[in-house]
């Protein structure tokens, strides 16, 4: 440091002097002032070039809380950089949604792993929310003071936290996405993706339909859906057996729940309770969404909801999302789109890290 080489040349000119060698004590002092002025250009130039390396380790360093509102009431994301350092490297964010075991820290690692073959990891922050809970049962998280605590299942639907109504799992993302919208640490930053798979798939495909915030971002968001249980249908007709079309559900008497939310509009609670359901019909169909349907998801493993109201939507994982995506493009008008990710089953690192996925979550900037 500049520091130190100052020191060195002191100690060093303070011995010749000492020395009656006032000749070399001039001769260090020239080259002193020589090096402090290289070595300033130099760091001047470092700092410019250089910013701190993607932070890819699930552990606390690469941690940071989001607060909402006016505080005290916070959440944790793990990222790869800083939200609150300036960096113009950034071009693209990712959101990735863990499951139903609430893991952000191996979700983090999956997409991480991702950046890191697309080859986008120093230009891409990845960001993993945690929905933390110690509700009980088998959420039995440990939080941190301040943490919100959220129900272990309404979360993926935009349910209220526990012991506070007024916040609600959608806001979470909708904190991180105002906060990368507003360019304060990625003033280059130019698209943003949102993304969950299985129960993670569930809270983004309602996220995609109702949050309030996309059209006031002035950013590109694109959420990508990626093997969830169930869909919110926007009306009462479910798939016909084969998939192929689309009619009044046949056990609807004696599945009296299958149009509720969040399997359907009916009943619901939380951040899209006050959202009318043609406004919740018309932001699903104009937003851009991609569904990654793993080819070998057809399987009633790994949480599969194999509830009445999920079993009116179809057998499978995969047999659901293409009813779904043909569903919500011929009936609504939607452009949505679907991949289906060969040799993969229901697990997120295989999906991520697949070639077929790749471009649709780390999209050109």
């Amino acid at each position: 440091s500049v520091g130190s080489i100052r020191l060195f040349f002191r100690l060093q000119r303070r011995k010749a002097v000492s020395k009656k060698n006032i000749c070399v004590a001039s001769r260090l002092k020239s080259y002193y002032e020589v090096m402090i002025a290289r070595t300033g250009v130099v760091f001047l130039l470092s700092a410019a070039a250089y910013a701190a390396p993607p932070c890819t380790a699930a552990k606390p360093e690469c941690t940071e809380w989001i607060v909402f509102g006016g505080g005290p009431s916070r959440s944790l994301v793990y990222r790869t950089h800083s939200l609150d350092t300036k960096d113009e490297r950034i071009a693209r964010a990712l959101i990735v949604v863990h499951g139903m075991n609430r893991d952000a820290d191996n979700y983090f690692r999956s997409a991480t792993a991702a950046a890191f073959v697309a080859g986008a990891l120093d230009d891409t922050v990845v960001i993993a929310p945690r929905f933390a809970s110690s509700a009980g049962g088998s959420c039995r998280d440990v939080l941190a003071p301040n943490e919100v605590s959220w129900p272990c299942d309404i979360w993926r639907s935009g349910g209220a936290a526990t012991g506070d109504a007024k916040i609600t799992s959608f806001d979470f993302t909708d904190e991180v996405l105002r906060k990368l919208a507003s360019r304060k640490a990625f003033p280059n930053l130019k698209a943003i993706v949102v993304t969950g798979h299985s129960a993670g798939g569930q809270y983004a495909e309602r996220y995609a339909m109702g949050n309030t915030v996309h059209e006031t971002l002035g950013m590109p968001v694109t959420y990508v859906v990626s093997n969830p249980s169930s869909y919110a249908y926007l009306d009462s007709t479910r798939p016909n057996a084969d998939g192929s079309s689309f009619g009044s559900y046949a056990e609807g008497r004696n599945c009296t729940t299958y149009d509720r939310w969040p399997y359907g509009l009916q009943n619901r609670v939380g951040y899209t309770s006050k959202i009318a359901d043609d406004q919740l019909k018309k932001q699903l169909a104009s937003r851009p969404v991609t569904y990654l349907l793993g080819e070998l998801d057809t399987l009633p493993l790994a949480g599969f909801d194999s509830s009445c109201p999920a079993m009116a939507q179809g057998p499978s994982r995969l047999a659901r999302g293409q009813s779904w995506v043909k569903y919500v493009n011929q009936k609504f008008g939607a452009q949505h789109q679907v991949v289906v990710v060969p040799m993969c089953g229901h697990n997120a690192r295989c999906m991520y890290t697949a070639d077929a996925a790749l471009p649709v979550l780390f999209p050109k900037p």
